[in-house]
């Protein structure tokens, strides 16, 4: 990267605008672990090329992460950019690949971000595995920011109240919590489990913080969704595996695909 990675957003954006043939975008999804099943039915493609084809951006690094970006008009005539994986921060890359996209995306125009993943449930006694929850804020455990220097940038609000209200709009039943990120790549111990159900964690995982902050930062609204893939360590018994939410994500696709194009519609 360079340094100034705003300057290598600017740049991707101008190429990812001339590649797909429009001046801007309206929305940006990023599609979490599991998740890449469900773009299908936010819109029609309208183009979709390899991340690696645009300045800053590279090869994914974890299955399940397809490494491509889908220009998409829904129904409602909405530009959404569609991020099929992510770079995590345990990939030892740095930070700012890890928010590249999301930088890149808001360059490209886009006002409002989507960020999907898949965690772990801290409250299985509410919570069921396949369950959407929208994410009310988070708790960044990863040791990073995408910030650096004194820029000191709002988090009240850094999920959107407005945007959480049209999510349930569409699904009244959606319930909400907090996320937590580590850095991974191993999964949580029980130990910190229960730590952070303790400071009021309800989701676990490794990524989505650092994108909502860089989407701040950059005057976007943010909506989070996670898919519970699974209880975290400890809570039920039961290892852990990379394999268990990939198939999660298979088995939930068309439904998480549904709530995430009549969410799109409303934006």
């Amino acid at each position: 990267m360079t340094d100034d990675p705003y300057a290598l957003a600017t740049e991707a954006a101008t190429a990812l605008k001339s590649a797909v043939g429009v001046d801007s975008f309206d929305v940006a999804l990023v599609m979490g672990s599991g998740w890449v099943p469900a773009a299908d039915a936010i819109g029609e493609t309208i183009a979709e090329i390899p991340v690696t084809d645009l300045p800053g951006f590279l090869p994914p690094a974890v299955a399940g992460h397809a490494g491509r970006i889908r220009a998409v008009r829904t129904e409602s005539g909405t530009l959404a950019l569609i991020f099929l994986g992510r770079t995590h921060l345990y990939e030892g890359r740095g930070v700012d690949p890890v928010v590249h996209g999301v930088r890149t995306a808001i360059k490209a125009g886009v006002g409002t971000v989507v960020l999907t993943n898949a965690a772990g449930g801290l409250r299985p006694e509410t919570q069921k595995v396949g369950e959407a929850v929208l994410i009310s804020d988070h708790i960044n455990l990863s040791g990073a920011s995408p910030i650096t220097g004194p820029t000191f940038v709002d988090l009240t609000d850094v999920y959107t109240p407005r945007l959480r209200d049209l999510a349930r709009e569409v699904d009244p039943s959606l319930a909400e919590g907090v996320y937590v990120a580590f850095r991974g790549p191993t999964y949580e111990t029980p130990a910190e489990v229960r730590m952070c159900r303790i400071l009021g964690g309800d989701m676990v995982g490794m990524s989505t913080a650092l994108e909502a902050i860089a989407a701040r930062e950059g005057g976007a609204e943010v909506l989070g969704i996670s898919l519970v893939t699974n209880p975290g360590a400890g809570l039920v018994g039961e290892p852990l595996n990379h394999a268990e939410v990939l198939e999660v994500g298979r088995a939930t696709a068309a439904r998480m695909g549904v709530l995430l194009s009549k969410v799109v519609g409303k934006l």
